[in-house]
Protein backbone atom coordinates (compact mmCIF):
# COMPACT_ATOMS: atom_id res chain seq x y z
CA UNK A 1 0.00 0.00 0.00
CA UNK A 2 1.53 3.55 -0.83
CA UNK A 3 2.40 6.01 1.96
CA UNK A 4 -0.41 8.25 2.81
CA UNK A 5 0.01 11.68 0.84
CA UNK A 6 1.36 14.73 3.11
CA UNK A 7 -1.10 17.10 4.05
CA UNK A 8 -0.44 19.71 1.14
CA UNK A 9 -1.28 17.30 -1.14
CA UNK A 10 -4.28 16.41 0.37
CA UNK A 11 -5.31 20.07 0.31
CA UNK A 12 -5.01 20.13 -3.15
CA UNK A 13 -7.09 16.69 -4.00
CA UNK A 14 -9.80 18.40 -2.02
CA UNK A 15 -9.58 21.60 -3.79
CA UNK A 16 -8.85 24.06 -1.04
CA UNK A 17 -4.95 24.16 -1.47
CA UNK A 18 -3.72 27.45 -2.95
CA UNK A 19 -6.20 28.81 -3.94
CA UNK A 20 -5.75 31.70 -5.79
CA UNK A 21 -5.24 31.80 -9.66
CA UNK A 22 -4.29 34.93 -10.19
CA UNK A 23 -0.41 33.97 -9.52
CA UNK A 24 -1.21 31.01 -12.43
CA UNK A 25 -2.44 33.11 -14.64
CA UNK A 26 0.10 36.18 -14.51
CA UNK A 27 2.38 33.23 -14.48
CA UNK A 28 0.93 31.67 -18.01
CA UNK A 29 1.04 35.75 -18.96
CA UNK A 30 4.55 36.15 -19.27
CA UNK A 31 4.73 32.91 -20.97
CA UNK A 32 2.93 33.80 -23.63
CA UNK A 33 4.65 37.08 -23.69
CA UNK A 34 7.33 35.01 -23.84
CA UNK A 35 6.36 33.14 -27.21
CA UNK A 36 5.38 36.22 -28.46
CA UNK A 37 8.91 37.47 -28.55
CA UNK A 38 10.09 34.37 -29.95
CA UNK A 39 8.21 34.86 -32.78
CA UNK A 40 8.74 38.60 -33.21
CA UNK A 41 12.84 37.91 -33.22
CA UNK A 42 12.20 34.91 -35.73
CA UNK A 43 10.52 37.36 -38.26
CA UNK A 44 12.74 39.48 -37.77
CA UNK A 45 15.58 37.21 -39.16
CA UNK A 46 13.82 36.06 -41.91
CA UNK A 47 13.09 39.69 -43.06
CA UNK A 48 17.13 40.35 -42.74
CA UNK A 49 17.45 37.64 -44.80
CA UNK A 50 18.94 34.57 -42.21
CA UNK A 51 17.51 31.16 -43.43
CA UNK A 52 16.84 29.42 -40.12
CA UNK A 53 14.35 27.06 -41.68
CA UNK A 54 11.72 28.02 -39.41
CA UNK A 55 8.45 29.18 -41.44
CA UNK A 56 6.37 30.21 -38.66
CA UNK A 57 9.06 30.72 -35.71
CA UNK A 58 9.46 29.68 -32.88
CA UNK A 59 7.49 26.37 -34.53
CA UNK A 60 8.47 24.26 -38.09
CA UNK A 61 4.92 24.56 -39.49
CA UNK A 62 3.21 26.84 -42.01
CA UNK A 63 0.06 29.51 -41.58
CA UNK A 64 -2.62 27.21 -43.36
CA UNK A 65 -6.24 27.26 -41.36
CA UNK A 66 -8.08 24.34 -42.24
CA UNK A 67 -10.74 21.40 -41.03
CA UNK A 68 -11.05 17.74 -41.77
CA UNK A 69 -13.01 15.08 -41.19
CA UNK A 70 -10.90 14.34 -37.20
CA UNK A 71 -12.04 18.25 -36.32
CA UNK A 72 -15.44 16.77 -34.93
CA UNK A 73 -13.59 13.51 -33.06
CA UNK A 74 -11.01 15.94 -31.53
CA UNK A 75 -13.84 17.76 -30.39
CA UNK A 76 -15.96 15.05 -29.21
CA UNK A 77 -12.64 13.72 -27.27
CA UNK A 78 -11.65 16.99 -25.24
CA UNK A 79 -15.27 17.74 -24.34
CA UNK A 80 -15.96 13.91 -22.85
CA UNK A 81 -12.37 14.09 -21.02
CA UNK A 82 -12.99 17.60 -19.94
CA UNK A 83 -16.59 16.26 -18.21
CA UNK A 84 -15.71 13.17 -17.37
CA UNK A 85 -12.09 12.91 -17.10
CA UNK A 86 -11.51 14.21 -13.83
CA UNK A 87 -14.64 12.24 -11.97
CA UNK A 88 -13.49 9.17 -13.44
CA UNK A 89 -9.27 9.54 -12.74
CA UNK A 90 -10.59 9.69 -9.33
CA UNK A 91 -13.14 6.61 -8.55
CA UNK A 92 -11.67 4.16 -11.73
CA UNK A 93 -10.27 1.11 -10.51
CA UNK A 94 -5.98 1.39 -11.22
CA UNK A 95 -6.05 -0.93 -14.24
CA UNK A 96 -8.84 0.31 -15.68
CA UNK A 97 -8.09 3.24 -15.53
CA UNK A 98 -4.64 3.17 -16.73
CA UNK A 99 -5.98 1.41 -19.98
CA UNK A 100 -8.69 3.68 -20.33
CA UNK A 101 -6.39 6.64 -20.10
CA UNK A 102 -3.96 4.95 -23.03
CA UNK A 103 -6.97 4.13 -25.43
CA UNK A 104 -8.06 7.96 -24.41
CA UNK A 105 -4.82 9.37 -25.25
CA UNK A 106 -4.28 7.43 -28.58
CA UNK A 107 -8.42 8.86 -29.13
CA UNK A 108 -6.96 11.72 -29.00
CA UNK A 109 -3.73 11.92 -30.85
CA UNK A 110 -5.60 9.91 -34.22
CA UNK A 111 -8.40 12.55 -33.99
CA UNK A 112 -5.98 15.64 -34.57
CA UNK A 113 -3.77 13.95 -36.93
CA UNK A 114 -7.24 12.85 -38.78
CA UNK A 115 -7.62 16.83 -39.26
CA UNK A 116 -5.38 16.67 -41.88
CA UNK A 117 -7.33 13.78 -43.09
CA UNK A 118 -6.10 10.31 -43.76
CA UNK A 119 -3.67 10.62 -46.20
CA UNK A 120 -2.71 13.76 -45.74
CA UNK A 121 -2.24 13.26 -41.79
CA UNK A 122 -1.78 9.59 -40.89
CA UNK A 123 -0.97 7.63 -43.55
CA UNK A 124 2.02 9.41 -45.41
CA UNK A 125 3.50 10.82 -42.48
CA UNK A 126 6.22 8.25 -42.04
CA UNK A 127 6.63 7.36 -46.22
CA UNK A 128 7.55 10.99 -46.92
CA UNK A 129 11.59 10.83 -48.94
CA UNK A 130 12.75 11.83 -45.44
CA UNK A 131 10.98 9.12 -43.40
CA UNK A 132 11.93 5.90 -42.57
CA UNK A 133 9.43 3.85 -44.47
CA UNK A 134 11.71 5.84 -47.78
CA UNK A 135 14.48 3.46 -47.30
CA UNK A 136 12.77 -0.16 -46.23
CA UNK A 137 13.89 -1.13 -50.27
CA UNK A 138 17.23 -0.98 -49.45
CA UNK A 139 17.21 -3.91 -46.67
CA UNK A 140 16.34 -7.07 -46.59
CA UNK A 141 16.07 -7.77 -42.59
CA UNK A 142 17.39 -5.81 -39.50
CA UNK A 143 20.59 -7.69 -39.74
CA UNK A 144 21.54 -6.82 -43.15
CA UNK A 145 20.60 -3.29 -41.93
CA UNK A 146 22.70 -3.40 -38.88
CA UNK A 147 25.68 -4.44 -40.96
CA UNK A 148 25.85 -1.73 -43.38
CA UNK A 149 24.39 1.26 -41.38
CA UNK A 150 27.23 3.25 -39.69
CA UNK A 151 28.85 3.34 -43.80
CA UNK A 152 25.73 4.69 -44.93
CA UNK A 153 25.34 7.31 -42.65
CA UNK A 154 27.25 10.43 -43.40
CA UNK A 155 25.95 12.77 -46.50
CA UNK A 156 27.27 13.15 -49.87
CA UNK A 157 30.56 15.06 -49.54
CA UNK A 158 31.94 14.31 -46.42
CA UNK A 159 33.18 10.30 -47.27
CA UNK A 160 33.89 10.59 -50.54
CA UNK A 161 33.82 6.47 -50.99
CA UNK A 162 29.99 6.73 -49.69
CA UNK A 163 28.11 5.97 -52.68
CA UNK A 164 24.29 6.57 -51.02
CA UNK A 165 23.54 7.30 -47.93
CA UNK A 166 20.61 7.32 -45.73
CA UNK A 167 17.24 9.44 -45.92
CA UNK A 168 17.19 12.46 -43.38
CA UNK A 169 15.55 10.78 -40.12
CA UNK A 170 17.10 7.52 -40.94
CA UNK A 171 20.29 8.50 -40.60
CA UNK A 172 20.26 10.65 -38.32
CA UNK A 173 19.20 8.37 -35.75
CA UNK A 174 20.44 4.99 -34.68
CA UNK A 175 19.07 2.14 -36.07
CA UNK A 176 16.79 1.37 -33.68
CA UNK A 177 14.49 3.38 -35.13
CA UNK A 178 14.47 2.15 -38.31
CA UNK A 179 14.66 -1.51 -37.01
CA UNK A 180 11.48 -1.16 -35.31
CA UNK A 181 10.05 -0.08 -39.14
CA UNK A 182 11.72 -2.75 -40.93
CA UNK A 183 10.03 -5.59 -38.46
CA UNK A 184 6.79 -4.26 -38.52
CA UNK A 185 6.92 -4.71 -41.55
CA UNK A 186 8.49 -8.27 -42.19
CA UNK A 187 5.28 -9.25 -39.74
CA UNK A 188 3.13 -7.99 -42.58
CA UNK A 189 1.82 -4.52 -40.73
CA UNK A 190 3.52 -2.41 -43.27
CA UNK A 191 2.57 0.56 -45.15
CA UNK A 192 2.39 4.21 -44.14
CA UNK A 193 -0.86 3.88 -42.29
CA UNK A 194 -0.21 0.96 -40.69
CA UNK A 195 3.30 2.53 -39.03
CA UNK A 196 1.64 5.25 -38.50
CA UNK A 197 -1.32 4.02 -35.96
CA UNK A 198 1.97 1.93 -34.24
CA UNK A 199 3.52 4.39 -33.81
CA UNK A 200 0.44 6.36 -32.24
CA UNK A 201 -0.54 3.58 -30.04
CA UNK A 202 3.13 3.58 -28.64
CA UNK A 203 3.54 7.22 -28.43
CA UNK A 204 0.40 7.80 -26.49
CA UNK A 205 0.51 5.07 -23.89
CA UNK A 206 3.30 7.62 -22.26
CA UNK A 207 0.04 9.17 -20.35
CA UNK A 208 -0.24 5.19 -19.16
CA UNK A 209 3.72 4.63 -18.46
CA UNK A 210 3.85 8.19 -16.49
CA UNK A 211 0.80 7.61 -14.08
CA UNK A 212 2.02 4.23 -13.47
CA UNK A 213 5.86 5.61 -12.40
CA UNK A 214 4.83 8.05 -9.95
CA UNK A 215 2.21 5.56 -8.31
CA UNK A 216 5.11 3.24 -7.67
CA UNK A 217 6.88 5.82 -5.95
CA UNK A 218 4.24 6.72 -3.67
CA UNK A 219 2.06 9.69 -5.37
CA UNK A 220 -1.15 7.69 -6.95
CA UNK A 221 -2.90 10.70 -5.98
CA UNK A 222 -0.97 13.09 -8.59
CA UNK A 223 -1.02 10.41 -11.19
CA UNK A 224 -4.87 10.16 -10.93
CA UNK A 225 -5.18 14.12 -11.19
CA UNK A 226 -2.56 14.02 -13.60
CA UNK A 227 -3.78 11.55 -16.35
CA UNK A 228 -6.75 13.99 -17.59
CA UNK A 229 -4.42 16.39 -18.03
CA UNK A 230 -1.50 13.45 -19.90
CA UNK A 231 -4.38 12.67 -22.36
CA UNK A 232 -5.21 16.34 -23.62
CA UNK A 233 -1.48 16.28 -24.02
CA UNK A 234 -1.40 19.46 -26.69
CA UNK A 235 2.25 17.79 -27.91
CA UNK A 236 -0.07 15.08 -29.14
CA UNK A 237 -0.38 17.64 -32.03
CA UNK A 238 3.56 15.82 -32.80
CA UNK A 239 2.64 12.20 -31.39
CA UNK A 240 0.74 12.20 -34.43
CA UNK A 241 2.83 11.06 -36.07
CA UNK A 242 6.38 11.48 -35.94
CA UNK A 243 8.65 8.69 -34.28
CA UNK A 244 9.25 11.36 -31.42
CA UNK A 245 5.87 10.22 -29.87
CA UNK A 246 7.24 6.95 -30.31
CA UNK A 247 10.55 7.08 -28.46
CA UNK A 248 8.49 9.32 -25.68
CA UNK A 249 6.49 5.97 -25.11
CA UNK A 250 9.09 3.66 -24.76
CA UNK A 251 11.48 5.84 -22.51
CA UNK A 252 8.55 6.22 -20.48
CA UNK A 253 7.52 2.75 -19.95
CA UNK A 254 11.69 1.71 -19.12
CA UNK A 255 11.32 4.38 -16.33
CA UNK A 256 8.27 3.07 -15.18
CA UNK A 257 9.72 -1.13 -15.36
CA UNK A 258 12.52 0.59 -13.31
CA UNK A 259 9.99 2.09 -10.83
CA UNK A 260 7.81 -1.02 -10.68
CA UNK A 261 11.21 -3.21 -9.26
CA UNK A 262 11.65 -0.73 -6.29
CA UNK A 263 7.89 -1.91 -5.21
CA UNK A 264 7.76 -4.76 -2.68
CA UNK A 265 10.43 -7.26 -1.28
CA UNK A 266 10.15 -9.89 -3.76
CA UNK A 267 13.58 -11.26 -5.67
CA UNK A 268 11.78 -12.01 -8.44
CA UNK A 269 10.16 -9.17 -9.12
CA UNK A 270 12.90 -7.17 -8.62
CA UNK A 271 14.78 -8.85 -11.19
CA UNK A 272 12.47 -9.17 -13.71
CA UNK A 273 11.34 -5.40 -13.62
CA UNK A 274 14.87 -4.50 -13.10
CA UNK A 275 16.23 -6.25 -16.16
CA UNK A 276 13.07 -5.41 -18.21
CA UNK A 277 13.55 -2.03 -17.25
CA UNK A 278 17.62 -1.61 -18.47
CA UNK A 279 16.25 -3.47 -21.55
CA UNK A 280 13.50 -0.54 -22.33
CA UNK A 281 15.75 2.02 -21.78
CA UNK A 282 18.89 0.94 -23.19
CA UNK A 283 16.98 0.47 -26.33
CA UNK A 284 15.60 3.82 -26.25
CA UNK A 285 18.86 5.50 -26.93
CA UNK A 286 19.13 3.32 -29.63
CA UNK A 287 15.98 4.81 -30.70
CA UNK A 288 17.58 8.55 -30.70
CA UNK A 289 21.05 10.01 -29.73
CA UNK A 290 19.24 12.94 -27.78
CA UNK A 291 17.68 10.29 -25.36
CA UNK A 292 20.77 9.75 -23.59
CA UNK A 293 20.22 13.09 -21.40
CA UNK A 294 17.03 10.63 -20.71
CA UNK A 295 19.04 8.81 -18.49
CA UNK A 296 18.18 11.81 -15.44
CA UNK A 297 14.75 10.18 -15.20
CA UNK A 298 15.72 6.38 -13.91
CA UNK A 299 18.30 8.16 -11.87
CA UNK A 300 15.75 9.99 -10.49
CA UNK A 301 13.86 6.94 -9.66
CA UNK A 302 17.00 5.67 -8.02
CA UNK A 303 17.67 8.70 -6.03
CA UNK A 304 13.98 9.02 -4.73
CA UNK A 305 13.51 4.78 -3.50
CA UNK A 306 16.92 4.69 -3.05
CA UNK A 307 16.92 0.98 -4.08
CA UNK A 308 20.25 0.65 -5.65
CA UNK A 309 20.24 -2.96 -5.66
CA UNK A 310 17.82 -2.82 -8.79
CA UNK A 311 21.24 -1.24 -10.49
CA UNK A 312 22.64 -4.92 -11.09
CA UNK A 313 19.57 -6.51 -12.90
CA UNK A 314 19.22 -3.20 -14.96
CA UNK A 315 22.82 -2.83 -15.76
CA UNK A 316 22.31 -6.94 -17.38
CA UNK A 317 19.90 -5.30 -19.08
CA UNK A 318 21.37 -2.69 -20.53
CA UNK A 319 24.52 -5.11 -21.65
CA UNK A 320 22.46 -7.43 -23.76
CA UNK A 321 20.69 -4.42 -25.78
CA UNK A 322 24.26 -3.09 -26.65
CA UNK A 323 26.20 -5.87 -27.24
CA UNK A 324 23.62 -7.07 -29.85
CA UNK A 325 23.72 -4.03 -31.72
CA UNK A 326 27.25 -3.80 -31.19
CA UNK A 327 28.27 -7.05 -32.91
CA UNK A 328 25.57 -7.51 -35.29
CA UNK A 329 27.96 -4.19 -36.77
CA UNK A 330 26.58 -0.71 -34.87
CA UNK A 331 28.93 1.25 -32.80
CA UNK A 332 26.85 3.79 -31.00
CA UNK A 333 29.66 6.49 -30.68
CA UNK A 334 30.59 6.03 -33.73
CA UNK A 335 27.51 6.63 -35.17
CA UNK A 336 27.14 9.46 -32.55
CA UNK A 337 29.90 11.49 -34.11
CA UNK A 338 29.07 11.19 -37.32
CA UNK A 339 25.54 12.48 -36.90
CA UNK A 340 27.11 15.51 -34.71
CA UNK A 341 29.22 16.08 -38.06
CA UNK A 342 26.16 16.18 -40.44
CA UNK A 343 24.59 18.55 -38.13
CA UNK A 344 27.16 20.62 -37.78
CA UNK A 345 27.59 21.34 -41.68
CA UNK A 346 23.98 21.24 -42.60
CA UNK A 347 21.00 23.58 -41.20
CA UNK A 348 22.78 24.08 -37.86
CA UNK A 349 25.11 26.53 -39.34
CA UNK A 350 22.28 28.73 -40.83
CA UNK A 351 20.43 28.45 -37.35
CA UNK A 352 21.74 30.75 -35.16
CA UNK A 353 22.44 29.58 -31.53
CA UNK A 354 22.13 32.58 -29.51
CA UNK A 355 18.67 32.75 -30.84
CA UNK A 356 17.74 28.86 -31.06
CA UNK A 357 19.03 28.42 -27.29
CA UNK A 358 15.85 30.61 -25.89
CA UNK A 359 13.59 30.36 -28.86
CA UNK A 360 13.72 26.27 -28.11
CA UNK A 361 11.75 27.23 -25.08
CA UNK A 362 9.12 28.88 -26.51
CA UNK A 363 8.48 26.64 -29.32
CA UNK A 364 8.43 23.34 -26.34
CA UNK A 365 5.62 25.73 -24.50
CA UNK A 366 3.71 24.65 -27.69
CA UNK A 367 3.88 21.25 -26.44
CA UNK A 368 3.41 21.65 -22.88
CA UNK A 369 0.29 23.85 -22.79
CA UNK A 370 -0.33 26.49 -19.92
CA UNK A 371 -1.54 24.02 -17.68
CA UNK A 372 2.06 22.42 -17.36
CA UNK A 373 3.49 26.34 -16.99
CA UNK A 374 0.74 26.87 -14.04
CA UNK A 375 1.33 23.55 -12.37
CA UNK A 376 5.23 24.37 -12.40
CA UNK A 377 4.47 27.58 -10.90
CA UNK A 378 2.82 25.78 -7.94
CA UNK A 379 5.21 22.97 -7.80
CA UNK A 380 8.01 25.56 -7.23
CA UNK A 381 6.28 27.77 -4.65
CA UNK A 382 4.76 24.30 -2.55
CA UNK A 383 7.20 21.72 -3.39
CA UNK A 384 6.35 19.66 -0.12
CA UNK A 385 2.55 19.42 -2.10
CA UNK A 386 4.01 16.04 -2.97
CA UNK A 387 6.00 12.91 -2.53
CA UNK A 388 9.66 13.76 -3.39
CA UNK A 389 9.89 11.25 -6.28
CA UNK A 390 7.22 12.93 -8.14
CA UNK A 391 9.29 16.32 -7.54
CA UNK A 392 12.61 14.29 -8.89
CA UNK A 393 11.01 13.18 -11.98
CA UNK A 394 9.67 16.49 -12.76
CA UNK A 395 13.03 17.86 -11.97
CA UNK A 396 14.50 15.38 -13.84
CA UNK A 397 12.67 16.12 -17.40
CA UNK A 398 13.18 19.90 -16.98
CA UNK A 399 17.15 19.39 -16.61
CA UNK A 400 16.98 17.07 -19.58
CA UNK A 401 15.13 19.57 -21.61
CA UNK A 402 17.92 22.62 -20.34
CA UNK A 403 21.08 20.18 -21.09
CA UNK A 404 19.60 19.58 -24.50
CA UNK A 405 18.50 23.19 -25.00
CA UNK A 406 22.09 24.20 -23.71
CA UNK A 407 24.38 21.70 -26.19
CA UNK A 408 23.30 23.07 -29.40
CA UNK A 409 21.87 19.52 -30.95
CA UNK A 410 18.57 20.85 -31.34
CA UNK A 411 17.70 24.06 -33.09
CA UNK A 412 14.56 24.08 -33.58
CA UNK A 413 11.81 21.33 -33.98
CA UNK A 414 11.87 20.88 -30.53
CA UNK A 415 8.40 20.66 -30.03
CA UNK A 416 8.83 17.05 -31.13
CA UNK A 417 12.11 16.52 -30.58
CA UNK A 418 11.30 17.08 -26.73
CA UNK A 419 8.43 14.99 -26.08
CA UNK A 420 10.27 12.05 -24.42
CA UNK A 421 10.74 14.59 -21.49
CA UNK A 422 7.83 16.91 -21.73
CA UNK A 423 5.23 14.54 -20.89
CA UNK A 424 7.12 14.05 -17.50
CA UNK A 425 6.17 17.92 -16.83
CA UNK A 426 2.51 16.97 -17.14
CA UNK A 427 2.77 15.93 -13.91
CA UNK A 428 2.61 19.13 -12.46
CA UNK A 429 -0.70 19.74 -13.44
CA UNK A 430 -2.04 17.12 -10.75
CA UNK A 431 -0.78 20.36 -8.35
CA UNK A 432 -4.05 22.45 -9.81
CA UNK A 433 -6.85 22.60 -7.75
CA UNK A 434 -9.94 20.27 -7.76
CA UNK A 435 -12.16 23.48 -8.92
CA UNK A 436 -9.82 24.89 -11.71
CA UNK A 437 -9.27 21.69 -13.20
CA UNK A 438 -11.54 21.26 -15.88
CA UNK A 439 -10.74 25.25 -16.92
CA UNK A 440 -7.44 24.14 -17.38
CA UNK A 441 -8.24 20.98 -19.07
CA UNK A 442 -9.93 23.32 -21.58
CA UNK A 443 -7.18 25.56 -21.94
CA UNK A 444 -4.80 22.33 -23.05
CA UNK A 445 -7.51 21.12 -25.26
CA UNK A 446 -7.87 24.43 -27.24
CA UNK A 447 -4.72 24.96 -27.77
CA UNK A 448 -3.93 21.45 -29.56
CA UNK A 449 -7.24 22.38 -31.66
CA UNK A 450 -5.66 25.72 -32.88
CA UNK A 451 -2.25 24.13 -33.17
CA UNK A 452 -3.61 21.65 -35.77
CA UNK A 453 -5.98 23.80 -37.08
CA UNK A 454 -4.08 26.88 -37.82
CA UNK A 455 -0.98 25.82 -38.82
CA UNK A 456 0.40 22.98 -41.08
CA UNK A 457 3.25 21.06 -40.01
CA UNK A 458 5.23 18.15 -41.30
CA UNK A 459 4.84 15.80 -38.50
Amino acid sequence: MPPAPPESERAVRRGDGYRPAIPDLLTVAAAVAFVVLAAREGWRLLDAGVNIFVFFPPLLANWEPHTGPGTPLAILVAVAVVVAGPTLAARMSWVRLIFAAWAAAFAWTLSLAMVDGWQGGVATRLSTDQEYLYDLPRVTGIGQMLSIFSDHILTTGQDPDQTWFWVTHVGAHPPGAFAVFIGLDQLGISGGGAAAVFTMIVGASAAAATAVTVRALGAEGLARRALPFAVLFPGAVWVGVSADGMFAGVLAWGVALLALATVGTGRARTIGYGLAGGLVLTMSIYLSYGLAVGVLLPLAVLAATRRWSILAPALGGAAVVVAAFTLSGFWWLDGFDKVRLIYAESIAQDRPYEYFVWANIAAVLFALGPAVVAGLRRLVTHPRAVPVGAVLLIAAGVLAIAIADYSGMSKAEVERIWLPFGVWLVLACGLLPRRQVRGWLVAQALLALALNHLLSMPW
